[in-house]
């Protein structure tokens, strides 16, 4: 019954596409050169900060960006919120000629992300002279809780970054400040549920400021750099040109308009580099249905972008490497699914084949297997812990090795999350679910204000 060549083969496709990409990873992470700082006054700096209900934060995200970069205009998008966030800014913007605030009003409004930020793109064409060189005018974008580093302008204006002509954006390391925290929860939720979400928060640091860093410098080197939804510079000119190819820079109604802009930028000839040696901060999510919404979301929308994949082939921006790299992104959540509908046919197999000839048989035959098993198993959990030393020697070498390998080993079990992700993120997909849902920020559960509801 387990003859099929798809059944055998399969799994063993999938661990070697994911050992190669790790090791590509891990050595493009480990082997990295120092960015070099660049001349930031140089470059017009415009932040973009997209809000909807954001009460909480975009007071503090506002101050901190105009007083560690004072030279940048702030346009903070108000999705037509409905509590005090476009007051907030108000205030603000009549004492600050820098800021800005850009309102939208349904019907109009709430509409995803990509459609605010594409208003804050018509409001500051607007506002800049028509003489104004947009080749040297940068926009950056950051989520309503963000915290740039303080250096970021500095290290992006280097020759890794906008230094280099041809650079049309560029994506920044991603930190989790909250990793740190002994009760993300809160004093009142107890000890056994503020540990299940201080380990959530800390593994979402480790993809992001490893993992993830390691697999953008790999893309680095395929010329398949993706921008993320925080910490994302991009050129205004860059952005000019895929508003004149697409009528507007994001993408309305995707799911990941950041992803899509940096395919859009790369097909449009403009290179995308990624920088580690500088970072933006935001919360991780210590509640499981936050992040599981948040994770959702993105495997849907990476199952929007298989539609680019023609384009990508035939495009000679892109290299065979490139070509590789990102079909093996975009392919991601369907791999997952294949793999959990051979699991169902496994283990409907092996019921059949216990029903035949019996359950001893088949758990016999099963345990025939189990060098291969364990051997498989070793396989496919190292990559993961080795990711632990490299984490804590990069951001939190005050923890013992111990606690770097055993966080190695919870980032395997992590990983898992994909699985009901990519499964959920199909399932609205072909139930027509396109709605982007906006994930409620820590500070909500006690602020007095209305929050956005989740779906």
């Amino acid at each position: 019954m387990f003859s099929s060549p798809f059944l055998l083969v399969f799994p063993f496709f999938l661990l070697a596409c994911f050992l190669l990409y790790w090791a590509g990873a891990r050595h493009a992470y480990l082997r990295r050169p120092e960015a070099e700082n660049g001349d930031a006054t140089a470059f017009d700096w415009h932040f973009f900060v997209p809000c909807r209900d954001e009460e909480a934060v975009v007071g503090t995200t506002v101050e901190r960006l105009r007083a560690d970069h004072p030279r940048a205009h702030v346009w903070v998008i108000d999705d037509d919120s409905d509590d005090r966030t476009g007051a907030i800014v108000a205030e603000r913007a009549e004492t600050d000629r820098r800021v800005h605030l850009v309102s939208r009003v349904r019907p109009n409004a709430r509409q995803g992300k990509g459609a605010a930020l594409n208003a804050a793109y018509d409001e500051l064409n607007q506002f800049l002279s028509k003489d104004a060189d947009r080749e040297r005018v940068v926009v950056c974008v950051i989520d309503a809780d963000g915290q740039l580093d303080p250096r970021a302008l500095e290290r992006v204006s280097g020759p890794a970054g906008f230094g280099d002509p041809e650079t049309g954006g560029v994506q920044v390391s991603v930190h989790m400040r909250n990793a740190g925290d002994a009760r993300p929860l809160g004093e009142d939720r107890g000890r056994v549920r503020n540990a299940f979400a201080r380990l959530l928060v800390r593994m979402q640091d480790m993809e992001f400021s490893v993992s993830n860093a390691g697999m953008q410098l790999l893309r680095g080197r395929t010329g398949s750099v993706g921008l993320g939804g925080n910490g994302q510079f991009t050129r205004l000119a860059a952005l000019d040109r895929i508003a004149a190819a697409e009528r507007r820079p994001w993408q309305r109604g995707a799911l990941l308009e950041d992803y899509e802009l940096g395919l859009h930028m790369i097909l449009g000839g403009d290179r995308i580099s990624h920088i580690a040696d500088t970072w933006v901060s935001q919360e991780g999510l210590p509640h499981a249905r936050r992040f599981l919404t948040q994770r959702t979301r993105w495997a849907q929308g990476n199952l929007q972008c298989v539609r680019y994949a023609p384009r990508i082939v035939s495009s000679r921006h892109y290299g065979g490497k490139g070509v590789l790299e990102t079909l093996y992104t975009f392919l991601q959540p369907v791999a997952h699914l294949v793999t959990l509908a051979l699991c169902a046919v496994m283990f409907v197999l092996l019921g059949l084949t216990a029903a035949e000839d019996g359950f001893g048989a088949a758990f016999g035959g099963m345990l025939a297997l189990w060098p291969l098993v364990l051997g498989l198993a070793v396989v496919s959990v190292l990559p993961f812990v080795l990711w632990g030393p490299v984490y804590r020697r990069d951001r939190a070498s005050d923890h013992s090795l111990l606690s770097a390998l055993l966080w190695g080993l919870a980032l395997w079990l992590y990983a898992y999350h994909l699985f009901p992700a990519s499964a959920r993120g199909f399932v609205r997909m072909l139930r027509g679910r396109n709605g982007w849902a906006k994930t409620r920020r820590n500070a909500e559960v006690v602020t007095s204000g209305p929050v956005a509801i989740e779906s």
